[in-house]
């Protein structure tokens, strides 16, 4: 099959969050299994890369004619050839940040567009669209041009950000106000670009199957229930797990790590966690670090993990905080930071390289989410032997299994409740076990060898290819 993968962000070229390790990595799993495969995203001002021009075109927006500059970089994936198309705009494009901007509707709109010409050039069999940033592709390709022979997959990696914006940006599309319905794209008296993907796309998709049956009820749908469970009674509504890039992401061989291991030398995680303890400023000791990794943001449980923390670091225990998000989340583990003096270490910032090196020397991975489609950081702890502790919810239900209720199949710790004293309660149980070298050591080489890659979930997703 001929598929064109369609997405707001794709490693190696630019990276906010887990969509563009995806987005990286499910193509290239793809194409090893025989398929043509194309990517299509941004021409951000980031991109490092050197572009090879391929065409021109104008885009006609609501009040204003841009030019559209088509330019691809190709590259080896074993042996084989994948090209990754990009919309560049000097006006759209060309700044600072890939999103946040006052006309961001605008600035997809045009992608989308572009995009959908590009569709109709290259004709591929199957348009694989993901999250709202490429949900109006599909009415467009569907409802404007009736490119009825090309199949849509759209894929929901995370329903709460949905694009929604006012209803003046359905001219930017050329939709006229008679589409302006609650049968097309209103919703709640916005312009949904989301809905716009739902409604038109042959078949939808989410990252797991837990979520999948989530998002159908009124606490996870965010006001898209009805329309998702819809879909799902006419049998178009799958849960696919994401994977994890094992190339990306291997012990045996990252360049990150003080000292390689795998599951049979596990014990050497104990080099690499001396090595970050240096150079974070940390005591060089042999006792419990946790690691957290992670958008500093409400749904990833940030209230109770804060609340529980507080309690936990009174134990002779380290702490290693990565990730970006809310000043005021920031500023209480900067408290806790203060509180427990030598105990803390708090990196607000992106780092893709430190975060390898914090896996690598954890023992602990703590993802105490509200909701999480799939989560990748469970994942990427399993491949790195840190043992994660997760709320039941989403993928994390779908991947981390309880080892205090099954010792012989758990690879985790697990937790129903969404209060401190019940997250507190089962990091408690797991540092117990820690205290058993004997029976974590075995834990850690479980978790090592589970098989998390790409391909079993690249194979589901050829099948629900061939069903459309």
């Amino acid at each position: 099959m001929q598929i064109m993968y369609v997405a707001s962000e794709v490693v190696p070229y630019a990276k906010s969050g887990g969509l563009a390790d995806v987005a990286g990595a499910l193509p290239k799993e793809l194409l090893k299994l025989g398929n043509d495969v194309s990517i299509v995203m941004p021409k951000y001002r980031q991109i490092e890369q050197e572009l090879e021009y391929v065409m021109d075109f104008p885009i006609q927006m609501h009040q204003r004619t841009e030019n559209c500059i088509i330019k691809k970089h190709t590259r080896k994936v074993n042996e084989k050839e994948l090209t990754t198309y990009f919309i560049d705009s000097a006006y759209y494009f060309d700044r600072d940040g890939m999103y946040c901007h006052a006309d961001e509707a605008e600035r997809f709109a045009f992608f989308d567009k572009a995009v959908a010409h590009l569709v109709e050039i290259l004709k591929p069999d199957i348009l694989h669209l993901n999250d709202w940033q490429s949900g109006p592709i599909a009415a467009l390709v569907k409802d404007k041009m009736h490119l009825e022979n090309i199949k849509i997959l759209f894929t929901i990696h995370n329903l709460e950000y949905n694009g929604r914006f006012n209803k003046g940006n359905i001219y930017h599309f050329g939709f006229s106000e008679e589409e302006f319905t609650s049968e097309k794209f209103e919703f709640y008296g916005d312009f949904s670009f989301m809905k716009a993907g739902i409604l038109f796309s042959d078949m939808i998709s989410t990252v797991s199957k837990t979520y999948a049956e989530e998002i159908q009820t009124k606490e996870f749908g965010f006001g898209y229930e009805g329309l998702l469970h819809m879909k799902a009674e006419q049998g178009k509504l799958a849960g696919i797990i994401n994977g994890v890039d094992y190339e990306e992401y291997d012990p045996t061989k990252d360049k990150e790590l003080v000292k390689n291991y795998d599951s049979e030398t596990v014990a050497l995680k104990g080099e690499n966690k001396r090595a970050l303890q240096e150079e974070l400023g940390l005591p060089v000791r042999d006792v419990p670090m946790f690691a957290i990794i992670t958008r500093v943001v409400h749904h990833k449980g940030i209230d109770i993990l804060i609340e529980s923390l507080n309690e936990i670091l009174k134990e002779d225990v380290q702490l290693v905080m990565l990730g970006l998000g809310d000043e005021h989340y920031i500023n209480r583990f900067e408290y806790l930071k203060e509180k427990y003096e030598g105990k803390v270490s708090v990196n607000e910032e992106f780092n893709p390289a430190l975060a390898k090196r914090i896996y690598a020397s954890s023992d602990i991975f703590l993802m105490p989410s509200v909701f999480e489609p799939c989560g990748l950081s469970q994942l990427i702890s399993f491949r790195y032997g840190t043992v994660p502790i997760t709320r039941i919810t989403g993928g994390l239900k779908d991947t981390v299994f309880g080892y205090l209720s099954d010792k012989e199949k758990g690879n985790g710790f697990t937790f129903w409740g969404n209060k401190a004293g019940d997250f507190t309660a089962v990091i408690r149980m797991a540092l117990e076990v820690y205290q058993n070298k004997e029976a974590w050591n075995e834990l850690r080489k479980r978790d090592m060898r589970e098989d998390h890659s790409w391909e079993k979930s690249a194979k589901e997703y050829v099948e629900l290819y061939q069903k459309m």
